[in-house]
């Protein structure tokens, strides 16, 4: 009868061990899984927002070259290549307002990106000199904003 008891012990202490064994594995398995979903959207948030930020700094480099052209010849081939140009990154740079919208969920961050983008938008807008000095600085640091707002979420 003892040699019966070992038995079912030794039975129940096997199972016991094995359903314990299954639910860590289960849990170690989800936390890995999580963990690489998070990972692989952190990574995707650092390429969406960077991307933004080159983007939209083209576009405003884009919108001066388009402005000084303007100036020097306001219907010269110069600035019409300038201001095709200028429409070229803009799409660019919507395109990537586009991708941080979906990806993001903070407000902030969109908002930020919304004011980038804007501020750039009417950089080719001044009428002189001193106007577009200052557009250009006030898109200058939209843009700074966006990146210090948008740090946090990609550490």
């Amino acid at each position: 009868m003892e040699a019966l008891w070992t038995s079912v012990v030794a039975v129940g202490g096997t199972l016991l061990g094995s359903v314990i064994t299954h639910v860590f594995q289960r849990l170690a398995s989800r936390r890995n899984e999580e963990f690489t979903r998070s990972e692989a959207l952190r990574q995707e948030l650092i390429t969406t927002y960077s991307g933004f930020a080159a983007a939209v700094e083209e576009y405003r480099r884009g919108q001066a070259n388009r402005w000084f052209s303007k100036v020097a010849d306001p219907g010269g081939q110069r600035y019409i290549t300038a201001r095709d140009e200028a429409h070229r990154l803009r799409t660019v740079a919507r395109q990537a307002l586009y991708r941080v919208k979906l990806l993001t969920d903070v407000q902030e961050v969109v908002h930020a990106a919304e004011q980038a983008y804007h501020r750039t938008r009417v950089v080719s807008e001044a009428q002189e000199h001193p106007e577009h000095v200052e557009r250009d600085g006030q898109a200058r640091e939209a843009i700074e904003k966006f990146v210090s707002t948008a740090a946090p979420l990609v550490r």
